[in-house]
C-alpha cells in the first residue's frame, strides 16, 4: 500500500515540477531585450468600428480604386471613445473594403497634439478566437477524455514555439538543434498526455524521434547534393539584417522549420503502430518478437500508402501561387525544376516523407523490443 501511494506521488510531483521548471524557463527566455529594428516610438495598433463612410472609392464596374474616407469610433488606446477621420487604402495586403458597423484595426501614432491614422485591416481577432475554440470543442467532444488530453498537447507545443523555440533561435542558439529539443519535449509531453506513462507512449516517443532526426538527415544530404541551403529561401535579405544586428543564424531556419513541420506526421505514425502492437501483445501475450515486428510491419505498410503524401500535399498546397504563375507565364521545365524555391520545396516535402516512411521500420524495432524485452524469441 505504502509503495503505490509513493508511486502515485511521484507520478504527479514529476509532472508538476516540469510545468514550474519550464515555466521558469519561459520567464527567463522571454526577458531579454530585443534590439529595435524601426522606430515605432509613438505607433501603436488600436481596434475601432467604422461608423461612417464619408468617400467611398467603389466605381461602376464595382473595383475600388483610390482609397476610402471613413470614421471611425475607437475602442482601445489613447483615443479611446473618440471619433477619428481615416482613410483605408484598396491594397491587397494592407486596409480593408469598410462597410459602416466594420470592426478594424488602426495604425495610430500621436505625437503631441497630432494623431496621424490609417486603416491597416479589418479585425479578425474574434473570428480567429471563435474558430479556433471551436476546433478544440469539436476535439474535446469527439475525442473524450483523449481529446482533451489532445487539446493540452496542442496547446503546449503551439506555447513551445511562441515562447522558447522563437527565443532561443533570437538568442543565436542553433535553429537546427534547438528544433531537435523543441520537438523532443512536445513529443514527450503529447504523447504522455495521450498514452501516459506507458510502454506505449515510450516506443511511440522513440519512433517519432528517430523519424524526425531521418527527415533532418535526409534534408542535409539533399543540401548538401543539390547546394541549396538556408541562404536561397526567398526572405532572405530581411533576414540578412536579423543576421547582422542579433547573430540570427538564418541559414539554418530552413532546417529547423522542416523538423517541426514533420513532426505532427512522424508522431501520428508512431503512435498509431505502437498502439497497435501493444494491443497485440494484450490479446496474445505468447506473441514472439518476431511474430509481432512482422505484424507491426503490416500495420505501418497500410499506413505508409496514405501517411506517405501527407506532407508532399501540404507542402504542394502551400506552392500553389508559385506554381500557377510558373504555368501561366509558361516556363521552361529546366527553369522551373532548377529553381530554388521549387527545389526547396521538394526538399522539404521528400525529406519530411522519407521521416514519416522510415519512422515505420524504427518504430516497429523499437516496439518490438519494449514490449518483449523479457524474452529473445
Amino acid at each position: 500500500m505504502k509503495k503505490r501511494w509513493q508511486k502515485a506521488l511521484f507520478r504527479r510531483c514529476l509532472p508538476a515540477l516540469a510545468i514550474l521548471l519550464l515555466a521558469f524557463l519561459a520567464v527567463v527566455l522571454n526577458g531579454a531585450e530585443k534590439t529595435a529594428l524601426v522606430n515605432r516610438a509613438g505607433q501603436t495598433f488600436e481596434t475601432g468600428i467604422v461608423t461612417e463612410i464619408l468617400q467611398d472609392n467603389v466605381q461602376e464596374d464595382g473595383t475600388r480604386v483610390g482609397q476610402q474616407t471613413v470614421v471611425v469610433r475607437m475602442t482601445s488606446g489613447e483615443k479611446k471613445e473618440e471619433a477619428l477621420t481615416t482613410t483605408s487604402s484598396t491594397g491587397y495586403l494592407f486596409g480593408a473594403a469598410c462597410t459602416k458597423g466594420m470592426h478594424v484595426i488602426v495604425m495610430q501614432s500621436v505625437a503631441g497634439d497630432s494623431t496621424i491614422t490609417s486603416i491597416y485591416s479589418q479585425d479578425r481577432t474574434g473570428v480567429l478566437l471563435i474558430f479556433a475554440a471551436l476546433y478544440l470543442l469539436a476535439l474535446c467532444v469527439v475525442g473524450g477524455k483523449k481529446g482533451i488530453r489532445g487539446a493540452a498537447g496542442l496547446l503546449f507545443t503551439f506555447a513551445a514555439i511562441i515562447f522558447y523555440y522563437l527565443p532561443l533561435i533570437y538568442l543565436g542558439r542553433s535553429p537546427f538543434w534547438v528544433a531537435v529539443g523543441i520537438c523532443a519535449v512536445t513529443t514527450v509531453v503529447t504523447l504522455y498526455l495521450i498514452g501516459g506513462p506507458t510502454q506505449k507512449t515510450l516506443a511511440a516517443t522513440l519512433g517519432t524521434l528517430a523519424g524526425v532526426m531521418i527527415a533532418g538527415i535526409a534534408a542535409s544530404a539533399f543540401s548538401a547534393a543539390s547546394g541549396i541551403t538556408g541562404w536561397n529561401v526567398s526572405d532572405i535579405e530581411s533576414l540578412l539584417t536579423l543576421w547582422e544586428t542579433n547573430d540570427i543564424q538564418v541559414g539554418g531556419l530552413l532546417f529547423s522549420g522542416l523538423l517541426i513541420s514533420s513532426l505532427g506526421a512522424v508522431m501520428d505514425v508512431a503512435m498509431s503502430i505502437s498502439s497497435a502492437m501493444q494491443e497485440l501483445t494484450i490479446q496474445n501475450p505468447a506473441i514472439t518478437r518476431r511474430e509481432l515486428w512482422e505484424a507491426g510491419m503490416r500495420v505501418g505498410r497500410d499506413m505508409m500508402g496514405t501517411d506517405s503524401n501527407t506532407l508532399i500535399l501540404a507542402f504542394a498546397g502551400g506552392s500553389v501561387s508559385m506554381l500557377v504563375l510558373d504555368y501561366a507565364y509558361d516556363l521552361p521545365l529546366l527553369q522551373v525544376l532548377n529553381s530554388n524555391n521549387i527545389g526547396i520545396a521538394v526538399m522539404q516535402g521528400l525529406s519530411g516523407s522519407f521521416g514519416v516512411v522510415l519512422s515505420v521500420p524504427a518504430t516497429v524495432l523499437l516496439a518490438g523490443w519494449i514490449y518483449c524485452r523479457k524474452t529473445a524469441r
